[in-house]
């Protein structure tokens, strides 16, 4: 299988024209560009935001030119210390144009189960699935390209009940 790298995926924001929709499901990720921000939260220190600004700025492109960009956080409450510093930057996210929510995993409903192994993934247009990949550490290895009816169908399918089940942003309070 071919992985795609994180710059190569968000490359594929200049290709879709409705919408971009991504599912996360992990506790905790091990993004080398967020560490040093991280561990300044962890310690209460003033956190320079600023290796936001490459995605709040793509956000801002898409979402300008009428395309949604959109996120379900499938969390396990109580929350890892990774996703309480997701949860207290999401507006910044949202300020871009992004659209967050969360479904704490004892609110999913019955039956639902994850394709790929429960790994992350974009959903573009409805039609093109980037499927995260990483290693034991939590790093980012890459995204593999899926364009099969079918799997995309059942994609959608899932998104549509996730998107229905979770709490916006403004209205989430863990």
């Amino acid at each position: 299988m071919e992985l795609i790298s994180s710059a190569e995926r968000n490359r594929l924001f200049d290709r879709f024209q409705q919408d971009a929709f991504h599912l996360e499901l992990r506790d905790d990720y091990s993004v080398p560009g967020e560490d040093g921000p991280f561990h300044s939260w962890l310690a209460g220190e003033d956190v320079d935001y600023a290796y936001l600004k490459p995605w709040t700025e793509l956000v801002q492109q898409c979402t300008g030119r009428g395309m949604t960009v959109r996120r379900v956080r499938v969390v396990t409450e109580p929350l890892s210390p990774y996703i309480q510093w997701e949860y207290a930057t999401t507006s910044l996210n949202e300020e871009a144009g992004e659209n967050i929510r969360w479904l704490p995993r004892h609110l999913l409903p019955d039956g639902v189960t994850f394709p790929f192994d429960a790994k992350d993934w974009w959903l573009y247009d409805d039609c093109l699935l980037a499927v995260g990949h990483f290693d034991a550490g939590g790093r980012v290895l890459g995204s593999h390209l899926i364009e099969a009816p079918d799997v995309v169908a059942e994609c959608v399918a899932l998104r549509d009940l996730l998107w229905t089940h979770a709490v916006p942003h403004v209205d989430y309070k863990p």
